[in-house]
């Protein structure tokens, strides 16, 4: 059987958000893990369960669209500098974490409180 680009989206998207899932078990401190393509567009995410947003859905969009554009800006210096490991935005409530993967980025929101966070990166990149 021919699978169709419909199935072939469908499967791959269920692959990413697995891994939001297996990203979420990590720690009990990551907040919310979202997978962006390169147009700042979400393709699947996750916040863990009751826990409020931080974020209103109309910041979502800006965040995504400034994310994705930074990552996409970036591919530019890797043939200068090297190719990007990983992004750490801290802010005074939460962690950002960035990671990409062929165009794709992955967004971790992680509790400032987290001591581990080199620790969460790796097991993160053995994930995705």
């Amino acid at each position: 059987m021919v699978l169709t680009a419909a199935d072939k989206w469908k499967d791959t998207v269920i692959k990413y958000r697995k891994q939001c899932q297996n990203i979420l078990k990590i720690s009990n401190n990551i907040r919310y893990v979202g997978i962006i393509n390169i147009y700042g567009r979400t393709l699947t995410g996750m916040v863990r369960p009751n826990l409020k947003p931080l974020l209103k859905s109309e910041q979502v969009k800006n965040e995504f669209f400034i994310i994705s554009t930074l990552m996409s800006l970036r591919k530019d210096t890797a043939s200068s500098v090297g190719k990007l490991e990983h992004v750490i935005l801290e802010h005074q409530k939460v962690t950002i974490v960035l990671l990409t993967k062929n165009d794709i980025t992955y967004y971790v929101s992680i509790n400032r409180k987290e001591k581990g966070l080199e620790k969460i990166i790796n097991s993160i990149k053995k994930i995705i």
